[in-house]
């Protein structure tokens, strides 16, 4: 320090400002733990049938034939889905090679995606202790964990419907420059609906329409969202794709889509269909932990608002009747938004004859929207009402499970026999120690939180208890549960595909006979002829052609192979299935591409 008579000043203090990484260390935390449970092991286990193997393979053949129109599966139009995923496949081959991990990598990008958008929504709608809470929320349960670990359409479609939903909240409430989001409203439909068809474009389309209903801003909506110019936005992003099937196409591609779309609506396919209970459960297992949050807030958020109509029934104090700690009026609006979400999507897919449990993916951000918001809420005022009921429901729904997990090796003997149709090897394979990993660790997790949830002092701690109840859960899916499954269930067939593909040359014939595996199509890298139990005329007209033939079975259907195929000879055998061909030599060609990732389990 410089002299108190010295006119010379002494040195300025040095001031640390915190470094880009010191600043952001719970996003890139949050980003870390995203990419490791999406991306671990993602291509370690073969491809699931049915809608993996299909996918997969459709995008494979967009890959193969360079035409980025049209989806095809087995060399036939593919009408179930529209292009967005196939043209992400497509880059993802170039990129990786064509394999399990590249057919799976958009989804698990996406869901990465997802969580980071969530996270950057709420930090800036709220702060970035929920928008920590509800990223982790919207991350670790056994929905979103799932979907973006799968060749499905429904990760994608999951960011793209919440891109849009955020961006027209933003557009509607926010301030100047912020009011440009609302055009987020309109390309994430287009994006979401060449994603997955008109429920790209309905699910937004519902949950605001019941939003700008339920608080009359219809005419904010028009005064500021653009309706007109972002309608067209919508039919110039969404409508060319569309419109170009319709005129190459024309019926067969217009007739498919139809039945894909409307008549899933209106009627049960391919067997999917359940009560209008299905997706309760649905809800309470795939957001687990975090659903048990859920009830409270919805249920208050919605009673509340239609207690008091008006959205100036928030005052400067907190009200009478309220029993949490005083949020603003944007923030209480943007929970009424979530409410509103969560309902319109439950309800919309509820109304559907066809019923699947990923169909309700669409409403868990806003899901952990409202919990991370309670969550935080009944953090500030641990008199909150409800959490203590919440903590007993979230740990009674673990227990369940652990008692599922518990039961799952004595349920799988006593109902091997009838899933030899499936798993050829039912009854000769146990489930390995997974099950008995997952109980413990429920069990042990549910009594932390537990512990932790109903002391007051501590019940910051029960959150952290049941993410890493998750979290590890997750992880002895991936790495015991996966493997082990694999080996036996699902590389099987794939690996005498691929032994098939490699032998045969385009002239000849692959035939699946039995269980209809389109996965066997992506494996065997050409076009292949399934042929149910009771169709053996088929091969019967196969082997009559002056070609190779090879056919993949289960080694119990060999018995009800027609005469004409007493004579093939046996190939190779693996796990239950068995791999025929009328020509005995079977050779790996040297130059062979590297097999897929299944041979190394």
């Amino acid at each position: 320090m410089g002299d108190l008579h010295d006119p010379t000043p002494g040195p300025l203090p040095v001031t640390h400002h915190p470094s880009f990484i010191t600043r952001h260390l719970p996003l890139l935390a949050l980003l870390a733990l995203s990419g490791l449970l999406f991306f671990l092991g993602l291509g370690d286990m073969g491809l699931t049938d049915r809608d993996e193997g299909r996918n997969a393979e459709a995008g494979r053949e967009m890959f193969e034939s360079g035409d980025r129109l049209t989806p095809t599966f087995n060399g036939e139009l593919r009408v179930a889905k529209p292009v967005f995923l196939y043209w992400l496949m497509d880059r993802s081959y170039r990129l990786f090679g064509v394999n399990e991990f590249a057919a799976r990598f958009p989804s698990a990008l996406f869901g990465v995606g997802l969580i980071l958008l969530h996270y950057l929504f709420l930090a800036h709608q709220r702060d970035r202790t929920i928008a920590i809470f509800g990223s982790l929320m919207l991350l670790l349960n056994l929905e979103i964990l799932g979907l973006g670990r799968m060749a499905l359409t429904d990760s994608v479609l999951i960011f793209f419907t919440t891109a849009a939903l955020y961006g027209f909240w933003l557009g509607l409430h926010g301030e100047g420059a912020m009011r440009r989001w609302i055009w987020a409203f309109y390309i994430g439909m287009a994006l979401a609906t060449l994603t997955k068809g008109p429920v790209g474009f309905a699910i937004p389309l519902i949950v605001a329409a019941i939003y700008l209903t339920w608080t009359s801003r219809w005419r904010n909506y028009w005064q500021q969202g653009a309706p007109l110019a972002g309608m067209a936005l919508f039919l110039l992003l969404a409508a060319p794709w569309y419109g170009a099937m319709f005129y190459i196409h024309g019926d067969a591609y217009a007739s498919g889509a139809k039945a894909n779309t409307i008549g899933r609506f209106l009627s049960p396919m391919e067997g999917h269909h359940g009560t209008i209970f299905f997706y309760l459960p649905v809800l309470l297992i795939g957001f687990f932990p975090w659903s048990a949050l859920l009830p409270v807030p919805l249920y208050r958020t919605l009673r509340d608002w239609r207690r008091d109509k008006e959205i100036s029934r928030y005052p400067a104090t907190p009200l009478p009747h309220s029993d949490t700690p005083y949020l603003s009026t944007p923030a209480r609006e943007l929970d009424l938004f979530a409410a509103l979400w969560v309902v319109g999507v439950f309800v919309f897919f509820t109304a559907s004859s066809t019923r699947l449990p990923h169909y309700i993916g669409p409403l868990f951000p806003a899901a952990a929207l409202l919990t991370a918001s309670y969550w935080s809420r009944c953090l500030q005022d641990p008199a909150t009402k409800g959490i203590r009921g919440s903590i007993h429901l979230m740990t009674g729904l673990g227990y369940l499970l652990a008692i599922g997990f518990a039961c799952l090796p004595t349920l799988y003997a006593n109902y091997a026999t009838k899933m030899v149709k499936e798993f050829p090897l039912a009854g000769q394979v146990g489930v390995g120690i997974a099950p008995y990993l997952a109980t413990a660790v429920l069990l042990l997790g549910m009594a932390l939180v537990g512990y932790l949830g109903l002391n007051e002092e501590r019940r910051g701690g029960a959150f952290w208890a049941a993410g890493a109840t998750l979290a590890g859960l997750v992880l002895i899916v991936i790495v015991i549960a996966t493997p082990h499954i694999n080996r036996y269930v699902i590389a099987p067939p794939q690996e005498l595909a691929y032994a098939a593909g490699l032998n045969l040359e385009p002239q000849d014939q692959f035939i699946a006979y039995g269980v209809t595996r389109p996965s066997s199509v992506f494996y065997a890298k050409r076009k292949t002829l399934f042929v149910p139990f009771g169709e053996e005329d088929k091969i019967r007209a196969a082997l009559k052609e002056p070609r190779r033939v090879m056919i993949l079975l289960p080694e119990s259907a060999q018995a009800k192979l027609p005469e004409e195929a007493v004579g093939l000879v046996p190939l190779l055998k693996r796990y239950g299935y068995m791999l025929l061909a009328n020509q005995p030599m079977v050779t790996i060609p040297g130059n062979a591409p590297k097999p897929p990732t299944i041979f190394g389990h």
